[in-house]
């Protein structure tokens, strides 16, 4: 969603690297380009000026003249003023303290407000309530049915009494008043701790629409009005929530439709300037796509620092403990990690989401945002179909799997055999991760050595080199006797009873109680 004006922040930054001080020219050319972006994204004027007047006083300010890095120190100011005109704190639902909790949820027709409900019944049942949605659109075509099919998908009960409306051409006749009543009285009878009410919603602003809703708030009293806004409306935006906030005075805020490819500048502008913070964000189509809205972690997005604390949570939520505890165990006990453990882990990774979304949450992902584009997210799909089609044997050991088993492999997932010999390169080089995983290093870190540990050890000024072994079986034996006297002499230099000599001796395998068969590979 923020893309465009991502890109312009960053090559705004980009301009001030390099610089030891940065002078008054400086800053005013940097808060020019930053105008230039937000208006360019479709912020609110208003925004615009207030944000960027903020900015250019702190950066001429003692903070950026006395730091080390002042360009740093501006993307820095440029943050928290961004995350002041997101909201500035998490913003969490009020439970009320005598059960249910009333959440209503107004807006614009087509902002999304019926498939929200559906994702934040789920989002709430995953936080280990029990919700109840309640069906008080009775004005647009089907909007009834499609709550229904939401909590059926999202395993939540739906009250709903009333039918609604099954065409454009016919009359709207039930009461949403009398429904939305009657529906918290349904969750107090049932024992439900939440209630989610969907409302109706019209094309444009209009008094009909602020009455009913109104009426609605009067008659339920809800712990939580949600204002749901379209975040591709554009300027639009902030004139239907001002309207919105005097007519039922809602009192949070959540973005749908945030995956678009619309610039979206003027989502960033509707918490300032009606003084109600952003508490969700509707990210796709799944009722999965759907997430608490972190002023800060959002913040970081649109700067390219990345959202690696979202992505924890998604994959905390996601994996599957029994699961990583079995491969846990595998590690442990020394077991050879194979196709099918292989194919486990891409389905952990897959239950977590879209593999785009994942990769953009990294820091400096928008570098690499038009190879991002271009991945296949089925490429995980094409992978379980090569396994499967693996005979059990096969997946244990795949060393066998010879030319015309990867032909027949081939035909039976429907791929090319290059596809088939790319999987197995790439499970090669994973089972030799694991191993060095499970030996007690880890792969790839400079400095690092010993068993599994991975890092080079390149041979320093004063590093003795080692001889390379003659092809004369005689000559070879000789410098195999010769390096073996070398070996015990600086092993009875050693100090009594520890386990390591001084640096560059060697050591004895058996002090450190390595599993059996280990000391082989060390070569004792």
């Amino acid at each position: 969603m923020f893309n465009s004006l991502s890109d312009r922040l960053s090559a705004t930054f980009k301009n001030l690297r390099g610089k030891g001080r940065l002078s008054e020219a400086d800053v005013d050319a940097t808060v020019r380009e930053i105008r230039r972006a937000l208006l360019d994204a479709d912020v609110a004027v208003p925004v615009v000026r207030e944000f960027t007047a903020k900015v250019r006083e702190r950066a001429l300010g003692a903070e950026v003249n006395a730091a080390l890095n002042p360009a740093q120190q501006i993307v820095k100011i440029v943050n928290e003023e961004l995350v002041e005109i997101l909201g500035g704190q998490t913003r969490r639902i009020r439970l009320a303290k005598n059960p249910p909790t009333v959440i209503m949820l107004a807006g614009l027709q087509g902002a999304g407000k019926t498939t929200l409900a559906g994702k934040l019944s789920k989002w709430l049942k995953g936080q280990g309530h029990s919700p109840l949605l309640v069906a008080a659109d009775l004005q647009r075509p089907n909007a009834v049915k499609q709550l229904q099919v939401n909590g059926e998908r999202a395993g939540v009960p739906v009250f709903a009494p009333h039918p609604g409306v099954s065409s454009e051409f016919e009359a709207a006749t039930g009461d949403p008043v009398a429904v939305a009543q009657a529906g918290l009285a349904e969750a107090r009878a049932k024992l439900h701790d939440v209630v989610i009410v969907d409302t109706a919603g019209r094309l444009g602003v209009d008094a009909e629409l602020m009455q009913q809703a109104a009426n609605i708030r009067a008659a339920i009293s809800p712990d939580e009005v949600l204002f749901v806004i379209d975040a591709m409306i554009g300027q639009d935006a902030v004139a239907t929530a001002q309207a919105f906030n005097e007519g039922v005075n809602f009192t949070g805020i959540v973005l749908s439709k945030l995956d678009g490819d619309a610039r979206g500048g003027a989502a960033l502008s509707v918490a300032t300037v009606t003084g109600k913070p952003v508490m969700f964000a509707s990210t796709g189509e799944s009722l999965d796509d759907f997430e608490v809205f972190h002023p800060d972690r959002m913040a970081s997005r649109i700067l390219d620092m990345g959202d690696v604390l979202t992505l924890i949570e998604q994959a905390e939520q996601a994996w599957d403990k029994d699961e990583a505890a079995r491969m846990a165990k595998k590690f442990a006990d020394q077991e050879d990690f194979t196709l099918d453990d292989f194919l486990a882990q891409m389905n952990q990774i897959r239950n977590m989401g879209s593999m785009k979304k994942m990769l953009m949450m990294m820091p400096g992902a928008a570098g690499m945002r038009q190879q991002l584009e271009q991945f296949d997210e089925r490429e995980i799909d094409r992978v379980e179909a090569i396994v499967r089609s693996m005979t059990p044997h096969e997946r244990v050991a795949p060393k066998i799997i010879n030319g015309s088993r990867r032909a027949r492999i081939a035909r039976g997932s429907g791929v090319h055999v290059s596809e088939v010999n790319g999987l197995l390169e790439r499970f090669g080089q994973a089972q030799k991760m694991m191993k060095k995983m499970a030996g007690g290093g880890m792969p790839g870190i400079p400095g690092m050595t010993g068993p599994g540990a991975g890092g080079s050890r390149k041979a320093g000024k004063n590093s003795p080199k080692k001889k390379a072994r003659s092809g004369n079986p005689a000559k070879a034996a000789q410098q195999l006797r010769e390096a073996e006297e070398k070996r015990a002499h600086r092993g009875s230099a050693a100090p009594t009873g520890a386990a390591f000599g001084a640096q560059g001796q060697d050591f004895d395998p058996s002090a450190l109680n390595l599993p059996k068969g280990f000391d082989k590979f060390l070569g004792k």
